[in-house]
This record gives C-alpha cells, sequence and structure tokens, in this order.
C-alpha cells in the first residue's frame, strides 16, 4: 500500500510537461517578498468594492507607468508583482474578448496587463496576476451561475495565460470565501485548475481560501494563502506549508483619496514582523501598494519601498520547504450527504461532521469506547481518497470501512498524526463510508470527513 501510495503523490506532484510541484512550491517561497497592485476600477471611486455598472469612462489614468511600479519594487528588493487583472465588479484591465466591460472601451484603451508584465521583466521581475472568480458586474454570483459564466472564466483565464508569457502564479480570490459564497461545485475547482495546468504547468494555482479551510493541508491551492488584514494569521510556531501572506501599505486595498497624506505602514514593522518571521517559516509576504488614479505611486508610499530596501536585503532561499501532500482539488462526494454515527453530544450531532463548515464538528460523547462515524454517498460511487480533518488532534490510530454490494469491507487502517489526516488509495466503489475511531488521548470529534475521485 504504501509503495502504491507513493507513486500516486508523484503522479499527482508532476505534470506532464511541467516541474514537480514541490520544487515549485520552494521556489516561490524562496521569491520571499513581492508587491501585490491592486489597481482596477475601485481606484476611481474610493472604493475597495465597486460599482458593478460604474462605466468603464472613469478608467482613466492619464500617466500610467508600469516601469515606475517597477522600479518601486526593486527598490524594496521585491522579486515579483502580482497584478489585479479583474476585481469583483468585473472590470477587465486587459484586451479580452470575452465581455465588452474592459479597459479598450474606456478612455486609456492600453492593455494594462501587457504594459505591467513587459516593464517588470525588463526589470528582471517575475510575474503573478490576480483573478476574481466572483464577478458583480456579469452576475456571477451565487444563485445566478450558468454554463455561460464557466466558459467565460475558462476564456479568459486562458487569455490570460496564453497572451501574456510566463506566469508564476494565479492568485484567485471570491471563490468558496464565507463572503462570496461561490463553492468549488458552482464553478468547478478541479476543470479550472487542470485548465490552467494544461496552459501552463508551471503556473501556481492559489486560492485566497484561508478563511474558510484548515491551516495544516493544501484544500484547493497549491500555495497556502493569507490576507492577514482580514484576520487570517498563519502561525510562525507550526507552519509547515508553502505559504502565501499578504497585506496593504496604506489602510485599505485600493487607492483612497486620503492615501498621499496618511502615513503608510511603518517599513521597519513591515520588515520585522512581517519579512523576516514568515519567511523562515516557508512563507512568502506580499505587500501591497495601490497606484493612484494617474496610475502612479504615490511619493509616500515610494519613500517606504526605499526604506524597506535599506533595512533589508532578499538573499534567497531562506529553509528547506518539507515535503508536503499534494492538494486536495476534487469536488467532495460527502458534502451534505446523510450521516450516521455512534452517539454524540446533542449539540455536535453528525449533520456537523460534513456540513462543509471547518467551525463546526460532530464530537463523540465522551462514554463511547468504539465511536464510529459514517457517510451516505447516495448510491455506488468510485472514490480514491478520503480526508479525516479533526476538531483537535486526539485520534491515534483508525480504520476506514466502505460498504460495496450490501458487504462492508476495510479499506486502511491508519495512523496518521497531526489534525488534518489525508488518505490516498487505488480507487475503489461504495455507497456508504465509515470511520472507525480508536487510540484517542481526548473526547474525539470530526470537524468533517470528506469522501473524493481524484482524476489521476
Amino acid at each position: 500500500m504504501k509503495k502504491i501510495v507513493g507513486l500516486l503523490l508523484v503522479l499527482l506532484s508532476v505534470g506532464a510537461r511541467g516541474q514537480d510541484l514541490h520544487a515549485l512550491q520552494q521556489q516561490f517561497v524562496d521569491l520571499r517578498f513581492g508587491m501585490f497592485i491592486h489597481f482596477n476600477i475601485p481606484t476611481f471611486m474610493n472604493q475597495d468594492w465597486a460599482d458593478p455598472d460604474a462605466s468603464p469612462a472613469i478608467f482613466n489614468p492619464g500617466r500610467l507607468d508600469c516601469a515606475q511600479w517597477a522600479r518601486a519594487a526593486k527598490s524594496a528588493h521585491m522579486s515579483y508583482g502580482c497584478l489585479t487583472t479583474k476585481h469583483h465588479s468585473g472590470f477587465c484591465i486587459w484586451d479580452t474578448k470575452t465581455t465588452d466591460y474592459n479597459v479598450m472601451h474606456s478612455p486609456l484603451k492600453r492593455d494594462v496587463v501587457r504594459e505591467y508584465v513587459d516593464a517588470f521583466r525588463a526589470a528582471g521581475l517575475k510575474t503573478c496576476l490576480y483573478y476574481s472568480i466572483l464577478d458583480t458586474h456579469h452576475k456571477l454570483r451565487p444563485g445566478y451561475i450558468t454554463p455561460q459564466h464557466i466558459e467565460m472564466i475558462k476564456a479568459q483565464l486562458t487569455e490570460l495565460l496564453t497572451n501574456y508569457g510566463e506566469i508564476t502564479a494565479l492568485i484567485i480570490d471570491g471563490w468558496d470565501a464565507p463572503w462570496s459564497r461561490i463553492s468549488y461545485d458552482d464553478v468547478p475547482f478541479e476543470e479550472i485548475y487542470r485548465l490552467i495546468k494544461s496552459i501552463q504547468p508551471n503556473c501556481l494555482v492559489m486560492d485566497l481560501n484561508s478563511a474558510k479551510y484548515p491551516p495544516e493541508a493544501l484544500f484547493y491551492t497549491d500555495i497556502k494563502s493569507y490576507e492577514q488584514g482580514a484576520g487570517q494569521k498563519i502561525s510562525t510556531a507550526t507552519n509547515r506549508l508553502p505559504a502565501l501572506s499578504c497585506l496593504p501599505l496604506n489602510s485599505a486595498w485600493f487607492w483612497k483619496e486620503d492615501f498621499p497624506r496618511v502615513p503608510v505602514k511603518d517599513p521597519k514593522v513591515l520588515v520585522n514582523e512581517d519579512i523576516v518571521p514568515y519567511n523562515k517559516i516557508y512563507d512568502n509576504f506580499i505587500l501591497n501598494v495601490a497606484p493612484n488614479r494617474e496610475g502612479l505611486i504615490d511619493e509616500n508610499a515610494l519613500a517606504a519601498l526605499a526604506e524597506i530596501g535599506r533595512l533589508w536585503k532578499n538573499d534567497g532561499r531562506v529553509a528547506v520547504l518539507p515535503a508536503t501532500e499534494a492538494p486536495i482539488i476534487s469536488s467532495n462526494l460527502a458534502k451534505h450527504r446523510p450521516a450516521s454515527s455512534s452517539w454524540s453530544d446533542d449539540m455536535n450531532i453528525m449533520d456537523f461532521g460534513n456540513d462543509d463548515n471547518f467551525r463546526t464538528s460532530w464530537v463523540s460523547n465522551s462514554t463511547v469506547a468504539e465511536p464510529w462515524y459514517e457517510v451516505e454517498l447516495g448510491g455506488e460511487k468510485a472514490f480514491n481518497m478520503i480526508v479525516l480533518t479533526e476538531d483537535k488532534a486526539n485520534v491515534g490510530k483508525y480504520t476506514f470501512e466502505y460498504r460495496s454490494n450490501g458487504v462492508w469491507k476495510e479499506l486502511l487502517v491508519g495512523e496518521q498524526k497531526g489534525r488534518v489526516k489525508v488518505q490516498r488509495f487505488g480507487t475503489v466503489w461504495g455507497d456508504r463510508v465509515r470511520v472507525r475511531l480508536g487510540g484517542f488521548s481526548a473526547q474525539p470529534g470530526i470537524t468533517e470527513m470528506g469522501v473524493y475521485r481524484e482524476r489521476r
């Protein structure tokens, strides 16, 4: 079984033409520090969340100079940039053929993504792109998603990954976040992920989903991504995953009218409390610097970046990234399915063990010596992975079983340590999955039990 699982992990981690995923993750961590660039139609509205019906006519940066952005990044010893190609209100700042709601229909009539990638590469910097799944202008939001929306997403990503050279990473937002509520089933994650990898196998996919998913595994992302301003803090004591953490230099992500007058964050604090400690725990820090309505970075932000460069030098690799499980990218067959269990506390019944909410749990009654938890799949389904997430890391040994043609069969006995236990195996068919818990040090609880069929 160990040899089979090892082979599967290799197959999952290596694209048909791409580098080993672990090597790409190490390279990204080694970049250490980059520039997030929130620049889009919200820049011209004094808002972070723009009116989805705002006219393209307001997007008019008269002195747009992406080379200035690149020089500012170099002054801080940053190694890459990441530009908001499309934010939540749906305005595209590249020459897209998918919608008229784009920069070519604004007074600027210039492809900002093209100018950005050319300027940053000319300065020796790598290029990443930000893309929002949530799109309120095109009504791509909960309850309104159509097959045409999925095709638009695929077409837009294809343009971005085909027409602008090598993209180091794609940072995706507004997808399976508590505030956007667009699930990985509404917009199928595995389809989008595999499309990206088919065009650019070495492009890392990052979804800003740490508000929902636990920090112990790569759920639907190649890099664990934290938005610090939203309370998503990476642990400097326990993190073992390749990570990204982001923070704005100013008080918000997009430029505001008071930005030139209000002091930015202290460069010394950013160096000593963000860049240096996070780099040591496999975390790449990205600092947002918002260009103004002229398309330039303000003088106070330029001075802060230069001061960061005076205080800190980018020396490359800090630590060797530990080996990690391949990302979980498939749909969860157990989500919201009927569940059963041994006796549990009334406030922690079986529904909470597969409700797609990592803040709720099924908890065994303390008097039960051999607790079990079971999910019905709604008919015989093929699956080849189970992920068990405990509310606390209490279980020392567990046995997975599945029912096929009315007969229960033992699948595997596991002893993985830690709160999240990822078990991959050869494909089996069954209509129910059950876990028996043993060797627990305290009252056991299950936050989520997921069942998946990965494409391998």
